[in-house]
């Protein structure tokens, strides 16, 4: 069976630095810092005062009031980066409904909603707990809601890989059309856990920065990292089959030429020293790619400011590439902008990559002032710089050892 091409048609965003595409890319481009001191709740008892919120997102401009009232935060991102993506694409009516699939990656779904019912059933008792409680919090629901808004009748799952869980999404949708499951697929990611429980858990871990100044807090590849910032938000890319696409004159942003997805199988949350599992990943997506010494590579690397991780990336980086052609290529990390979006992070970094590879510009890593020499790849410090890329990867790594690495290509 021959395998069938996959391009990227629609673009769907709600960022913290934008609440759609064009905003969201604009900001990469520009290096603007969407951390700020937390809203959603209280912070007089929590070391970490930061996090990367959505910022004026209204989600009554996507669904009906009541819809806003039966669905979790997660969702309504979810739900209208799907809206934006499609309605861009004009896939709707082109698919057969059995034909049209979701694949939508969160990290742990309706954890808000959770935290809600939760303290009613404590200080009010079990009659006080939503009926609809389950149906918010879990993982499927943003995946659901969108194949009930588009009759999408094929697949539509969640992906739950940790912070791999918007890239292990893509990768996935890739692989249902290359493989011939479905002619086109909604994907993406979508979180919203910037809540007390879950900064609490992250504060607790010691994975979160304690910073109080929003330019000292997400500090990718510097040595003065000291942990991630919590983000928010929702991308979708609705993926399609190449001929399909062509047919009816779609637009088309990119291809989805490559995907690697591993297991360190090494410990709950440490990466494996050797960065044998993400690097195993971007070998196999660049392999899919065809890379070639020649290729003009741009890493969107995982990059989250975590002591561990960014040393570990370089070395994951420099082990799949090869030393020369890891010294040559621009890495840069968004996340010091967007924050750490968790399970939507690989999704709005596959979007910063295929703009990226569209208009030849490779956004920062903002910020960056004390290089750690030990992560002493080419990463963008601070500015965009022009670049004119053959192949753009994108790197996420999670929680439980999940490694992703997604590939992109101009058609």
């Amino acid at each position: 069976m021959d395998l069938r091409r996959v391009v990227v048609t629609g673009l769907g965003a709600v960022t913290p630095v934008g609440n759609n595409v064009e905003t969201t890319w604009e900001s990469l481009k520009n290096g603007k810092n969407g951390i700020a001191p937390i809203t959603h709740f209280d912070t007089e008892k929590f070391k970490a005062k930061l996090a990367a919120e959505v910022k004026d997102f209204d989600p009554k401009e996507y669904m009906e009031i009541n819809d806003t009232l039966r669905t979790d935060r997660f969702t309504q991102f979810a739900v209208a980066a799907a809206q934006q993506a499609v309605e861009e694409s004009g896939v709707v009516g082109t698919v057969e409904p059995e034909r049209f699939a979701v694949q939508m990656g969160t990290g742990i779904g309706g954890i808000g909603t959770f935290e809600t019912e939760h303290t009613k059933f404590m200080e009010k008792g079990p009659r006080r707990v939503s009926p609809l409680f389950v149906p918010m919090m879990i993982a499927n629901m943003a995946s659901g809601m969108i194949a009930l808004r588009f009759d999408c009748r094929g697949s539509a799952q969640p992906c739950v890989t940790a912070c791999a869980s918007g890239s292990n999404a893509i990768g996935e949708a890739m692989r249902l059309i290359r493989h011939g499951y479905a002619d086109a697929v909604i994907t993406g990611g979508a979180e919203a856990s910037i809540t007390p429980m879950a900064a609490a858990g992250f504060i607790n871990c010691q994975a979160l920065s304690l910073a109080t100044d929003p330019d000292e807090a997400s500090l990718p590849f510097d040595k003065r990292r000291g942990g991630f910032v919590m983000g928010e938000g929702g991308v979708a890319l609705v993926l399609e089959e190449y001929e399909h696409a062509k047919s009816r004159g779609a637009k088309i942003y990119a291809e989805v030429c490559g995907y690697g997805s591993t297991c360190d199988a090494y410990h709950i949350t440490a990466p494996h020293p050797e960065a044998r599992g993400g690097a195993e990943a971007m070998v196999q997506a660049m392999k899919e790619a065809n890379f070639t010494d020649a290729d003009v590579v741009y890493v969107n690397a995982h990059g989250t400011g975590t002591p561990m991780n960014d040393k570990i990336e370089t070395v994951a980086i420099k082990k799949a590439l090869g030393e020369d052609n890891a010294k040559k290529a621009f890495v840069s990390s968004t996340k010091s902008m967007t924050g750490h979006m968790l399970g939507a992070a690989g999704a709005v970094e596959a979007l910063a990559c295929i703009k990226a590879l569209e208009e030849g510009i490779i956004p920062p890593t903002i910020n960056l002032k004390e290089q750690d020499e030990l992560c002493d790849l080419n990463c963008v410090p601070n500015t965009a710089v022009k670049a004119d890329i053959t192949l753009a990867l994108s790197n996420s790594l999670g929680f439980g050892g999940h490694n992703a690495c997604l590939a992109f290509r101009k058609v």
